[in-house]
């Protein structure tokens, strides 16, 4: 799938579906803090619909639980192709606070890894950290995810010693 070809084609209006996985619903309101008249997200074309078999994007909090993954993968096999996904919250870009508890798996990583085993191909992923994390870095992160505008800072590995 040529993926520059379309996001061309929904650049100017795309619509998203919500999916929690487990949060505790802070990066949820700050999502639809994003969609209040306040930030206004409509106004790049951004439009909350409640199937993601419309959607374009999934916005994806919380970390994955156990007992979410059966309903996170069949909502994103569900999705069409390109499948985009914005990761929101600290939460969904590592686990947050539950990155190693047994309930949880960890973040998106580890769901896209699930997604791979399965036959599930994610498009594109961008993660936006913070707890919770800001409007203004939902609307950053759409537009980075569309290539609408270019991304500020890379990433860096660091390494952990041991002991």
């Amino acid at each position: 799938m040529n993926i520059a070809r379309a996001l061309r084609a929904v650049r100017k209006s795309i619509w998203v579906f919500h999916l929690n996985s487990g949060s505790c619903n802070a990066c949820d309101i700050e999502v639809l803090d994003a969609l209040t008249p306040y930030f206004d997200v409509e106004r790049f074309g951004v439009k909350l619909v409640a199937s993601p078999r419309h959607a374009d994007v999934i916005i994806f909090t919380g970390p994955v639980t156990r007992e979410s993954l059966p309903k996170v993968v069949r909502a994103i096999k569900a999705m069409p192709r390109p499948r985009l996904i914005l990761a929101l919250g600290s939460c969904a870009v590592g686990g947050g606070i539950w990155w190693d508890t047994y309930s949880t798996l960890g973040g998106f990583k580890k769901l896209e890894e699930i997604l791979r085993e399965s036959g599930v191909e994610v498009d594109r992923v961008v993660y936006v950290p913070g707890c919770p994390v800001r409007p203004e870095a939902i609307i950053y992160g759409t537009l980075l995810l569309l290539g609408a505008v270019e991304q500020k800072v890379r990433s860096s590995e660091v390494a952990v010693p041991e002991g």
